[in-house]
């Protein structure tokens, strides 16, 4: 019997809704359920224009449901809104104009494994954004400390968009390896999961 992922769509406009349900219903693996059934096991999928407070209060009332893995569908996304969307379980996203029913449900699939999902130009207008924040804190005499040259390393291809099996093979590890890497950060510093661990790493400078 297949294993079907579950997933919770929620979008302002009802339209928008109820196409992204049917895209996903026609998918197989995806099982899309209604809010009295969401829990830790539902991965969220929020569809909007950008993100805004109509939406951070959406993302509230999702992980305060224990929904912690969440696929934000938008048109506009700016850098800086990124660590407070992940703060608050998003851990992909995916441009509307991209939104097609395969490549949703590939990202959703992708969120219940624990890995993250950021469009190419907005993951490198992130890291230009942090390179600039670190070069300023470096300036300014701090220092950044927390994670070993292993546990960056790992993080930086994380933050790519690799997944564990390359990562393993960039950096001539066993996948075993990356996993503890990925569970010793996520457990020291209290985070919720790798793209969590990525978003914390970014914002604090350690990577």
């Amino acid at each position: 019997m297949t294993v079907r992922t579950p997933v919770y769509v929620h979008a302002s406009d009802p339209i928008l809704r109820t196409g992204l349900a049917a895209a996903l219903r026609g998918q197989p693996g995806m099982l899309v359920v209604d809010h009295a059934a969401v829990d830790g096991s539902v991965i969220g999928v929020l569809a909007a224009e950008r993100m805004d407070d109509e939406v951070t209060a959406e993302l509230r009332k999702l992980h305060a449901t224990g929904c912690h893995r969440v696929v934000l569908v938008v048109t506009k996304i700016d850098s800086v809104d990124l660590p407070e969307a992940v703060d608050l379980g998003v851990c992909a996203v995916v441009r509307r104009g991209e939104a097609s029913a395969e490549h949703l449900a590939d990202v959703v699939g992708r969120a219940a494994r624990g890995e993250a999902a950021l469009p190419p130009e907005m993951l490198a207008r992130l890291l230009k954004q942090v390179a600039r924040m670190q070069r300023n804190m470096i300036s300014n005499g701090a220092g950044f400390n927390g994670l070993s040259r292993r546990e960056a390393d790992v993080l930086r291809l994380v933050s790519q968009g690799l997944e564990t099996k390359d990562i393993a093979t960039r950096l001539s590890y066993s996948e075993r390896t990356v996993k503890n890497v990925l569970h010793d950060v996520t457990s020291r510093f209290h985070l919720r999961n790798r793209s969590h661990a990525v978003a914390y790493a970014m914002r604090e400078g350690l990577i």
